[in-house]
C-alpha cells in the first residue's frame, strides 16, 4: 500500500492535551513559543540558531501540513485541552513505512515545561504509532547531554539500545556529540 493512502486520525486526545496535525495559520502561535524558548532550545535545536520571522514559521507550518497529507513526515502540534493554547511540537519523523518505524521528536514552549506535558504527549504519540499506524518500532534519539530529553523515554519504558559516539554535532556546530537511541518495539 502507498503511504499516501493510509487513513488515520489527524487529531487525538489525552487527559490534558489535544494533539493534531499542523495547520495553516499555526505559524504565529508556534513563532511565539519558539521566541519564548530560544535560550532553552539553542543547545539542542539547530533551527533555534537561525533568525526566523512569523512568515518563515508560517511557511514551515504549511510545508509540514503538506508533508502530513502526503505521509512524508507526521509533525504533531500539542495544545492544552482546557485553553486551546499551543504548548509544544512533536511528531513522527524519519518514517520507514515498509517496516513501519518512526522516530519521535519534541520540544516545548518553556513557559509550559516541567509539568509533564511532553511525557504525556509522547506516551500518547507512541500508542498512536502502534495502534493507528501499526508501527513495529518507535525510536527517540537525543543528545546524550540532554538530560531532560533523555528522561522522557526513560520514564516511558523505552529501552536504551545504544549510544553512538561522535554521531552528531552540537546545535551551535562547535563540538561533536554522542546520540542516545531509545526504542520500543511492537508490544
Amino acid at each position: 500500500m502507498k503511504p499516501i493512502l493510509i487513513d488515520f486520525p489527524e487529531e487525538f486526545y489525552t487527559e490534558r492535551l489535544v494533539i493534531r496535525k499542523p495547520m495553516p495559520g499555526d505559524g504565529k502561535a508556534v513563532y511565539q513559543a519558539m521566541q519564548a524558548s530560544l535560550n532553552e532550545l539553542k543547545p539542542w535545536m539547530p533551527w533555534a540558531h537561525r533568525e526566523q520571522t512569523v512568515e518563515d514559521v508560517e511557511a514551515n507550518m504549511r510545508e509540514a501540513h503538506a508533508k502530513f497529507l502526503t505521509r512524508e513526515d507526521l509533525r504533531l502540534h500539542i495544545f492544552l485541552k482546557e485553553t486551546g493554547e499551543f504548548i509544544a511540537s512533536s511528531g513522527l519523523h524519519r518514517i520507514k513505512w515498509e517496516i513501519p518505524k518512526f522516530e519521535i521528536g519534541y520540544w516545548i514552549d518553556t513557559r509550559f515545561s516541567s509539568q509533564g506535558y511532553v511525557t504525556e504527549a509522547t506516551k500518547a504519540i507512541t500508542e498512536f504509532a502502534f495502534s493507528a499506524l501499526m508501527a513495529k518500532r518507535v525510536e527517540i534519539r537525543c543528545d546524550s547531554k540532554n538530560i531532560r530529553s533523555r528522561a522522557i523515554p526513560e520514564k516511558l519504558g523505552f529501552t536504551l539500545e545504544g549510544i553512538l559516539k561522535n554521531d552528531g554535532i552540537s546545535a551551535d556546530t562547535r563540538e561533536l556529540r554522542d546520540t542516545c537511541i531509545f526504542a520500543k518495539i511492537k508490544p
